[in-house]
């Protein structure tokens, strides 16, 4: 898949339900394990989270079903998840980076005038 053509496909495909779909392929171009999608958040974080990741189980959690189709949401999990499969472990990855990981791909959504 052209790279130019990746970020906009994987946003279409979290807000097409195809979650599971856009994990994979995320995955396998960052050559990572794919991540397991759940909904429910586990029972340690606050209710006002929208999205988890757990690194022991490589889970990504999430509130409720309609965040399920929100790109930012799993798109920034999975920027944990990536970080924490690298190489040096010691920088698991910020929020702030996080957020900028997620927003690239939906501004590159964006840019297609989805």
């Amino acid at each position: 898949m052209p790279q130019d053509n990746f970020k906009p496909i994987i946003v279409h495909l979290i807000l097409s339900g195809k979650q599971e779909e856009a994990l994979e392929l995320l995955a396998k171009n960052y050559k990572v394990t794919t991540p397991k999608l759940k909904v429910g958040l586990p029972k340690k974080h606050k209710i006002k989270a929208l999205g988890c990741y757990t690194a022991k189980n490589q889970t990504i959690s999430v509130q409720n079903s309609d965040t399920m189709a929100n790109p930012f949401v799993i798109l920034h999990e999975f920027y944990h998840h990536l970080r924490s499969k690298a190489v040096d472990r010691m920088h698991r990855g910020t929020e702030r980076n996080a957020d900028k990981f997620a927003l690239e791909f939906i501004d590159a959504y964006r840019a297609l005038g989805a």
